[in-house]
């Protein structure tokens, strides 16, 4: 075998390539990082090539001793003579063994599949003679043809209204599976109109960018890989392993919008996995190109817990399930609705970057976030209202994090004074950071989610003053107005793009605001006082923010448009709407400061 430096074109630069021979097939091996590192392979799926990895292996080469390989008869690996027969699931665990034992001579390798390198990788991870040569599994978007198997003997044999669903709606998914097995057909249609028209449904369907994937070698690829299913899913189904019980630990990553695979596939996995490690994705089949970042971040946790003895850490938080591993930026973090906010997406698993223009109050948020569960979380000191600072701040977290998938823009000043008594540099200090602030937050990483193309939510924060008008409250209720307003026009604009838009409408919640709160047309003394009063009355009050970032969670996962939180604010909604008249006579009222 021979190392060498990756032509260029391969998608996966700077990687070492070598050859390696198994069965009467050589294997094109590319590897990323620092071999004295604990060595993960990649293993693709169908009608893939290790290509499909060049945005995640990167990603984890920094950490890892990163592995790729084509398998036989894909992308520069050399296919068996003759095909029938050269692709079962035991010739394929020769491969892997060939690559592993090159790779990492006696020490165990963490293993990655996606589809049909998930599929090898239950085999992999099952069979008695790889026993001690995987030290961890992360399973994506492929389940073991065993489990396959009796999942669905058992709701042939025991049907229930709901199994028989269950049945008919995989069914309904595996349609591709039937024609894969016709003779000629695939290939035909491979080497044809489908090779061609791939790449463009690719990125139609999923959203996926243009670039180096998939290869040229697709219609040769596809056609070759027909033969894994032709030389193994029947034989499986009828006879499925009733010892494919997985001798290392698992991590089953399941995106809920796959079209060719139910998560219900999985739902009697733990009888076959003893130690197992659950994630679900808000995304469709091929996560490996459109979520890198975050499984790379989920892989990186998995990995090193195992390397260290330790279990994986799980989050607690009431919404795991929903933003385990997503990358959530909130502004305002400092303190307040903002640090609770953060926690809260930290408890459930998040990913966190807080922003604040008060360095340490962000670096303080994010040291907590990391102790409450977050896998990762890092602070940013900005200040929201500066379009250069939040520019560059948008480019540092896609280069170095990743896109965004939950925006909380919630920074905020508030203004109490008359009208007459507010000045215009009042007013530019208000609208800069409540609304500017906003505006800036959802062009720059609004965008960022489109163009993307795989969804997400923006969550703005303004406030039951948006529908509450008060004579001393002018130009901040006017901010938070158009704050509100700014969210309805987003929703209706980025439906169709799968990005949801939330605006939360708090009351008197007792946070730090009130207590730097201007007070316009009074001298310093007397603003003091009535910072002072406010704060005592918000304190009685005493509406903890941890019920808000509580909300702010539930909007997202529900989609929800306007949530007023607390029951002055959704009292005040109501008025709003249905008793106009009302809310004018309260607001000529004089507040109690």
């Amino acid at each position: 075998m021979s190392d060498r430096e990756q032509k260029p074109g391969g998608g996966l630069t700077g990687a070492r390539e070598r050859r390696v021979r198994s069965g009467g097939v050589e294997l094109c091996v590319a590897e990323l990082g620092d071999p004295h590192q604990p060595t993960v392979v990649l293993v693709h799926g169908y009608p893939d090539s290790k290509e499909v990895w060049s945005e995640l292996a990167p990603r984890l080469a920094g950490r890892f001793h990163v592995v790729l390989y084509d398998v036989r008869g894909h992308g520069r690996s050399t296919a068996p003579q003759p095909l029938r027969g050269g692709f079962t699931l035991e010739r394929l665990t020769d491969d892997f063994l060939a690559v592993a034992d090159a790779v990492s001579p006696g020490r165990p390798v963490h293993l990655v599949g996606h589809d049909w390198g998930s599929v090898q990788g239950w085999e992999f991870v099952t069979v008695g003679r790889t026993e001690g040569r995987i030290a961890s599994f992360t399973s994506m978007s492929g389940p073991s043809l065993d489990h396959f198997g009796h999942w669905l003997r058992q709701r042939v044999k025991r049907p229930t209204p709901r199994r028989v669903g269950q049945l008919l709606g995989q069914g309904a998914r595996s349609w591709y599976v039937y024609l894969l097995h016709t003779p000629l057909l695939p290939e035909l249609a491979w080497r044809g109109p489908l090779g061609k028209r791939w790449p463009r449904m690719l990125q139609r369907t999923e959203r996926l960018t243009a670039g180096d994937y998939p290869t040229p070698s697709l219609s040769t690829d596809a056609a070759h890989g027909a033969w894994l299913y032709r030389d193994n899913v029947r034989a499986r189904f009828s006879r499925p392993r009733d010892d494919a019980y997985a001798h290392a630990p698992v991590q089953l990553i399941t995106p809920l919008r796959d079209a060719f695979l139910s998560e219900r596939l999985y739902d009697e996995l733990e009888l076959w996995v003893p130690q197992l490690t659950r994630h679900t994705l808000p995304a469709k089949h091929w996560i490996p190109r459109t979520r890198p970042d975050q499984l790379a971040a989920w892989i990186t946790e998995f990995v090193t817990a195992t390397e260290d003895g330790r279990p994986t850490p799980t989050p607690t938080g009431k919404y795991a399930d929903r933003f385990s591993g997503q990358l959530v930026l909130v502004t305002g973090a400092g303190s307040g609705i903002g640090r609770a906010t953060a926690l809260a997406f930290a408890e459930s698993g998040a990913r966190v970057v807080a922003v604040d223009r008060d360095a340490e109050g962000a670096a303080r948020t994010a040291e907590l976030s990391r102790l409450t569960g977050a896998p990762e979380a890092w602070a940013e000191p900005v200040d929201v209202s500066d379009e250069q600072a939040m520019e560059q701040l948008a480019q540092r977290v896609a280069a170095q994090y990743g896109v965004v998938d939950v925006l909380v823009n919630n920074a905020g000043i508030g203004l109490s004074g008359s009208f007459l008594d507010t000045t215009p540099e009042d007013w530019k200090k208000v609208l800069d950071v409540n609304l500017w602030g906003v505006v800036h937050g959802c062009r720059l990483f609004g965008r960022q989610m489109a163009e993307r193309g795989q969804g997400g939510h923006i969550v703005n924060t303004a406030s039951a003053a948006a529908y509450l008008p008060s004579k001393t409250l002018p130009a901040y209720s006017t901010s938070k107005a158009a704050v509100l307003m700014l969210s309805e026009c987003l929703r209706a604009e980025l439906a169709d793009q799968g990005i949801g838009v939330s605006a939360i409408c708090p009351g008197f919640v007792n946070t730090n605001i009130p207590s730097t709160a201007r007070f316009a047309g009074v001298d310093a003394d007397e603003e003091k006082r009535r910072q002072k009063k406010a704060a005592r009355l918000y304190a009685l009050r005493n509406y903890p923010p941890e019920k808000v970032a509580d909300a702010i969670l539930r909007a997202v996962v529900r989609n929800e448009a306007v949530v007023p939180v607390t029951p002055e604010a959704r009292g005040g909604r109501l008025l709003s709407r249905f008793a106009p008249r009302a809310l004018h006579a309260i607001a000529r009222l004089e507040p109690p400061l």
